[in-house]
């Protein structure tokens, strides 16, 4: 057979990665900017390592990675990061990360919080692990009822999601799952009419009502915890009839309006089942109509629903969403790249809202894979100068907080003992140092965690910083040290190939150099000081 007439392998690139491509490089022409270089495969290993699994890879895994002289190595590495070898660690990070959204860093650890972080952690967990489609996930949090609890008969971890947003009739819960699920930053207008864009107070309302049959049951246990209970209740409506369950809201000038469960598209459930009676879609009583089940069913339809999620996502790998900030979406804030967001959600709907699928297509895409050296061409696009992005490099960032705890066990071999649970109750009570709530009406929180090292080192209560940087036996360090198979300059090679996923360069050789004649040869030593000056660097914590 001719070589023209065999069949050309198929491309292992998704096709939504090549859209990527082909639209975000029609915009660099248009704008007349020409994109930075590709990142070296050390680069690239350490920044999906980073945003996949939420942390740096070992040195063992960096060089599997360089060693695999595979022409479609990328996409060997991603499948197997978003595959069931990592699953555990895949289901840990975005576990992390869907906790801080839906309940904060603060929810379930202040002690005003009716949220149980473990059960919220938990059924995220399992939902990860398992891949679970996004409408369902997001179904399951919006419709959710019975205890916050594990261990309770009526257990149900996705509960968590409403437990410290229904005061004042259930604000939080309107505003949030407006935010969270359709990109649509709605808070301002419970009071009045935005004056920036086009949301109405009138649209606030309208969505609270649908949160109305909702109830939250406080209870404590045998050991006086506080726990949450989210149960449906029939609605009377504020007129007392709950045939017709209306609400009333005031407007700035004092008048009462009264509202119904409409949507924000305008749909109301009385249209919905018009087919059913007049006004039947405004009963209060859950026997006609769970005013929550209709919400789920209602944003899963929506056009908002998968443009939030692509917009979060981008988000997530690429620095900057298409919209500043990434949930707040709408004709006042055009998106940087509209064709390219509404592409990417029409096809995650046609994969079912297969997430995995949403992030293999944007960390396989080429705008990813872009150094994060600039040039001359492109040094203004810098969206933390107000540009709007054009992702022609790689936006440096810092990482998380609990991405740089993360690395930090990885970079030190520290805590490998310990169980799953052990390990996140650890890190966890070392996050809650930098976290705090406020008690106002939008369960604001702030971290004073600010991404330097030396902030971080000192806030480490000393147990893993010991860990990282002692040179006993079964240390990290210790191994290094004491490898007779390597030479002086191949033990700092490893140390930086562990903090930083990179080779040292020569001035880095002669310095370490330096340190070593310093300690009059005494290897552990010098290494403990190389060391610590790398878990200092800006490199070390910066995803690049």
């Amino acid at each position: 057979m001719h070589a023209a007439t065999r069949e050309a392998a198929p491309d292992p690139i998704p096709t939504q990665s090549r859209l990527i491509d082909q639209r975000i490089e029609a915009a660099w022409q248009d704008a007349g900017v020409s994109p930075s270089k590709r990142a070296t495969d050390e680069e690239w290993c350490r920044r999906v390592y980073l945003d996949l699994i939420g942390r740096i890879p070992t040195v063992a895994e960096l060089d599997e990675y360089r060693r695999d002289r595979s022409k479609d190595k990328r996409v060997g590495l991603v499948d197997r990061l978003l595959g069931d070898e990592y699953l555990a660690e895949f289901a840990r990070n975005w576990t992390t990360v869907w906790t801080n959204l839906l309940v904060g860093r603060t929810g379930g650890v202040d002690n005003n919080s009716l949220v149980n972080r473990e059960g919220m952690q938990q059924y995220l967990r399992r939902s990860f692990q398992k891949n679970k489609p996004y409408d369902q996930v997001m179904r399951e949090l919006v419709t959710a009822t019975g205890s916050c609890r594990p261990g309770d008969d009526d257990y149900n971890g996705a509960a968590n999601f409403l437990a410290d947003k229904m005061a004042e009739n259930g604000v939080q819960a309107t505003a949030k799952t407006s935010q969270i699920f359709l990109g649509m930053a709605v808070q301002c207008t419970q009071c009045h009419n935005h004056p920036f864009n086009e949301y109405k107070q009138n649209q606030f309302w309208e969505m609270n009502a649908f949160f109305r049959q909702t109830r939250v049951l406080r209870n404590r246990g045998n050991d006086n915890s506080r726990y949450a209970r989210i149960v449906d209740r029939d609605f009377a409506g504020e007129g007392g009839d709950p045939a017709k369950a209306e609400l009333y809201y005031e407007l700035r000038n004092g008048k009462l309006k009264v509202a119904y469960p409409v949507f924000v598209d305008g749909t109301s459930l009385v249209s919905l089942h018009a087919d059913q009676g007049e006004d039947f879609g405004d009963s209060g009583y859950l026997s006609d109509i769970n005013r929550r089940e209709e919400l789920a069913d209602l944003i899963a339809a929506s056009d908002l629903f998968p443009r939030a999620m692509v917009n979060r996502m981008w988000s997530h790998f690429f620095g900057y969403g298409f919209t500043k900030p990434v949930d707040d979406m709408g004709p006042h804030n055009t998106a940087s790249h509209p064709d390219l967001l509404d592409a990417l959600a029409t096809d995650f709907r046609s994969t079912s809202f297969d997430v995995k699928q949403l992030m293999r297509w944007m960390v396989l895409s080429e705008p990813y894979a872009l150094s994060s050296r600039t040039t001359r061409d492109n040094a203004s696009d810098d969206p933390s100068l107000g540009a709007r992005p054009k992702f022609s490099h790689f936006y440096l960032r810092q990482m998380q907080a609990e991405q740089l705890y993360e690395s930090l066990l990885v970079a030190t071999k520290a805590d490998e003992s310990l169980s799953y649970a052990e390990r996140e109750e650890r890190k966890q009570r070392w996050l809650a140092q930098f976290n705090t709530a406020f008690g106002n009406d939008e369960n604001g929180e702030a971290t004073t965690f600010n991404g330097s090292i030396p902030q971080a080192l000192m806030m480490m209560n000393g147990g893993l910083i010991r860990s990282a940087t002692e040179c006993k036996p079964g240390s990290f360090l210790h191994d290094v040290a004491m490898n007779n198979s390597l030479s002086n300059p191949q033990k700092i090679e490893q140390l930086y190939l562990t903090a930083l996923a990179r080779e040292p360069d020569r001035d880095e050789l002669a310095i370490s150099n330096k340190i070593l004649a310093a300690r009059g040869g005494d290897v552990p030593a010098a290494l403990q000081d190389v060391w610590w000056a790398l878990l200092n660097t800006n490199e070390f914590i910066l995803n690049h």
